[in-house]
């Protein structure tokens, strides 16, 4: 579809950030620098004016985990006499747990047994931490990570957004959207949470739901949405259909809370982003962006309470995702062992060269970082950046050329017809790939005149080169 802003050239953008509570990863990198790359073209290539606006999710529920693993670890090791004597407890934990598991032989009493145990761990999950509700424990965690990424993208060379919204922050407008989404007859209260109405909403002969979504199969659509609840999420029984998805979550012991008409509770996650991106970007939205797994449930959940709240079946006019990034053709975990920060990363490649990998690949296609991929990057980085020494030495070169040759001629119908093709290639879904191949003809172009130039200066003959 063809690109054309609601107001003149003025580009109202919001992209999804990070929830911050651990270190950024090379999948960030791939969404926060081919954002960046788009951005960068459309303001100075197409001369957009945008109001980039980001998001940092600080309340969700591995925030509180891992805030409250952190806190009680801390206050634990307070009363060791060192990290050695922890350990030993845990070590002689774990072997009570396998020495029963191992003497075991009955294997319906152990599958009769592995359910209790998992139900222990989860209790002891939800409630080891109940008395942590000081709002400085969850803040500390997050704000040390906001401050680890943005410096990761200040690494990267990535633009800073224009406005920073943080959930935190944006609590009261979020009661007041959920309110206003109630008040329009599409969400409920149940238990002190409050839960879009699914049903309600696609009954509706304006909205349809889910929008984005490639899955066909309930029961997979269903699995994705109950993954994307949070691990803290209370039971689906609360819910009158299980496609439904909380707005606001009644808070449980050992968890942060604010005030609310339906008690003392906190946001979910989706209607973080759709609140905020409101108060900021108040009616329909140019550009959304994130990576491609938010497509569904989240950007599709956002798109849904959006429109439920404005009274419109259109609240973002273009979504843009990018591609997956997988290592070495498996996706990114900690599991496999493949897990990579940007940190690491750039211990082993420049900035540039990632910018490069990026560029070289279309922005909404998967990546594959491997061997062979970083070292296409590594050369291309290199063949440009011996291509601009060679210029800087050409234009320190003192020449009273004024007439344009042939060669000048020839050359100057080259450099139009490149400029056509990287023209051509950004204005089709800025296709950066294409654009680096008909820059890349430019170069050989541009060094064979070179050599053309540097045979008339020292005999003043021409001589004929060709690659």
């Amino acid at each position: 579809e063809f690109f054309v802003p609601q107001q003149s050239n003025v580009v109202t953008w919001y992209i999804c950030g990070p929830t911050v509570y651990d270190a950024s990863h090379l999948g960030h990198a791939r969404t926060y620098v081919t954002f960046d790359i788009i951005r960068r073209v459309m303001i100075s290539y197409f001369g957009y004016q945008i109001m980039y606006v980001m998001n940092i999710t600080d309340i969700e529920d591995k925030i509180i985990l891992r805030a409250r693993k952190n806190f009680l670890f801390d206050e634990y090791s307070k009363h060791c006499e060192d990290i050695s004597s922890l350990k030993r407890e845990v070590e002689s934990a774990l072997l009570l747990y396998k020495e029963k598991l191992e003497k075991e032989t009955d294997h319906l009493k152990a599958n009769l047994t592995r359910p209790c145990i998992e139900s222990v761990a989860r209790i002891l999950k939800e409630s080891l931490g109940s008395e942590v509700r000081d709002h400085t424990i969850f803040d500390r965690l997050s704000q040390f990570w906001e401050k680890d990424f943005f410096e990761d993208m200040q690494r990267l060379h990535v633009l800073p957004p224009d406005a920073v919204t943080r959930v935190s922050e944006y609590v009261e407008e979020i009661v007041e959207f959920i309110q206003k989404i109630m008040e329009n007859g599409f969400a409920y209260e149940s238990n002190g949470s409050v839960y879009f109405d699914v049903h309600a909403f696609t009954s509706s002969d304006l909205h349809t739901y889910p929008k984005l979504s490639s899955f066909t199969d309930l029961n997979e659509q269903l699995k994705e949405l109950k993954e994307a609840e949070g691990a803290l999420t209370a039971s689906a029984s609360e819910k009158r259909t299980a496609r439904d998805f909380a707005l606001w979550k009644a808070s449980k012991p050992g968890e942060p809370e604010w005030p609310s008409p339906w008690g003392r509770g906190r946001p979910g996650w989706h209607i973080e982003c759709s609140a905020m991106a409101s108060s900021v970007l108040p009616g329909i939205i140019d550009i959304h962006c994130g990576g491609f797994d938010l497509k569904f449930p989240h950007h599709a959940n956002e798109l849904a309470q959006s429109e439920a709240f404005h009274a419109t079946d259109q609240w973002v006019r273009f979504f843009l995702h990018a591609g997956h990034l997988n290592i070495e053709g498996l996706k990114m975990a900690k599991s496999l062992k493949n897990f990579t920060t940007i940190k690491e990363c750039l211990s082993l490649y420049t900035a540039r060269q990632l910018r490069f990998l990026f560029l070289l690949h279309r922005w909404g296609s998967s990546l594959d970082f491997g061997v062979e991929t970083i070292h296409q990057a590594v050369q291309c980085e290199q063949f440009y950046s011996e291509f601009f020494l060679n210029i800087r030495c050409a234009l320190r070169r003192e020449s009273s050329q004024l007439k344009l040759r042939a060669i000048e001629k020839t050359f100057l119908k080259k450099l139009f017809l490149v400029q056509d093709a990287v023209d051509e290639a950004l204005c089709r879904n800025i296709d950066t790939p294409a654009a680096l191949k008909a820059l890349a003809m430019l170069v050989k172009d541009t060094n064979v005149y070179l050599l053309q130039v540097l045979s008339y200066f020292l005999t003043g003959k021409s001589i004929q080169v060709t690659f």
